[in-house]
């Protein structure tokens, strides 16, 4: 073996284990050629993501649970490996699936691959410069007729059909986050426990349930050079249920100029150009024929939810789950408090 490669096999990220997952490689992936180099992917903020090359410059992407202990359910790896797989032939675009790893004894933790999709994630308006500003509105246009798809997908069809129960979700959403509420907390926010109460007493009667992805926004998706999108990613949090919390959660993330308060911060749907959130409302409804006439419902539960969910990473980042880190992730207790106090006001807009 020479110096350089050498080199590259005695480095990995925390997080991978480069023995365990070099042989699983060799053992799972055709014509696959060590050494392996990683890179960790930035962007996510619960599982993590890491780029592989092998030595011949094949790319993979490897994601893993948070280092240290998880809760209960979460980061459920064979859960994404499954949707990913299931959707592989139907519209919904998605990356292709290379294998799932269960055996800790091999990284530590579970962990799948799937094949690396190239192309630009727009996590911020300074990313979204790359694209001219007319170009912009075809990009939101297709986050939202790429929504319409996923909810189009017959559970059933897919071999998806017991991925969860299809009654109840917003009663099963609201029991779930609570109880992860009580176990991720660093603090006592009345908030949360106030918004948890009223809106469990105003749940909306629940229509045809469809593939939820749980978590859907811009930067969960890949884009071509051209702007189409490429793939839908980091489905975590996919469940079956009540499709308008999808539209709800999009909504919360499409922040839009003027707006007093962003959960991503300075999000790429700022940007001139981007489709606002009424036009996105408008689109889905339009194309999905769907009533949105409950959303501020849906709105006000996606404030929540994200709110719970930044405090677990919060949480994880304070104890070292992510391995070395900077700072910054310390801006997350207060917009988790930002958050609650969104999903207050929401709620407090219902009839």
């Amino acid at each position: 073996m020479d110096e350089q490669a050498s080199e590259t096999r005695a480095e990995a990220p925390d997080g991978i284990d480069r023995t365990g997952v070099e042989g699983w490689f060799e053992a799972n992936v055709p014509d696959v050629e060590l050494p392996l180099s990683f890179e960790r992917i930035s962007g996510g903020r619960s599982n993590m993501t890491f780029g592989v090359r092998d030595s011949a410059g094949h790319a993979w992407a490897l994601r893993r649970p948070p280092l240290g202990k998880r809760l209960g359910s979460a980061h459920d790896m064979g859960r994404e490996h499954r949707v990913i797989a299931a959707l592989q032939d139907t519209p919904v675009p998605v990356p292709p699936v290379i294998g799932l790893c269960e055996d800790e004894a091999v990284n530590h933790a579970p962990f799948y691959v799937m094949g690396f999709v190239d192309g630009p994630v727009l996590r911020s308006a300074e990313e979204a410069s790359i694209f001219e500003e007319g170009d912009r509105r075809a990009i939101g246009d297709r986050v939202v007729d790429t929504l319409v798809a996923i909810h189009e997908v017959d559970p059933d069809e897919v071999g998806l059909g017991e991925l969860g129960r299809k009654e109840a979700y917003v009663e099963r959403q609201l029991k779930r986050w609570q109880g992860q509420w009580e176990k991720s907390k660093t603090r006592e926010l009345a908030v949360v426990d106030d918004v948890h109460g009223r809106l469990s007493s105003r749940i909306p009667e629940q229509g045809r349930a469809t593939i939820v992805h749980g978590d859907y926004r811009l930067d969960n998706m890949i884009l071509s050079p051209s702007g189409e999108v490429a793939a839908v990613v980091d489905w975590e949090l996919c469940t079956l249920g009540d499709p308008l919390a999808d539209v709800g959660m999009l909504l919360v993330y499409w922040s839009q100029a003027g707006d007093d308060f962003m959960p991503l911060f300075a999000p790429a749907t700022i940007a001139p150009g981007f489709p606002k959130r009424d036009d996105v409302r408008e689109r889905y409804a339009e194309r999905s024929g769907r009533d949105l006439s409950q959303i501020d419902f849906f709105i006000a539960l996606g404030f929540w939810k994200l709110a719970i969910i930044l405090e677990g990473v919060y949480a994880r980042h304070a104890s070292g789950q992510y391995g070395k880190t900077d700072e910054g992730f310390e801006a997350f207790a207060k917009v988790v408090e930002r958050l609650a106090e969104a999903a207050d006001e929401a709620a407090r807009r219902l009839p």
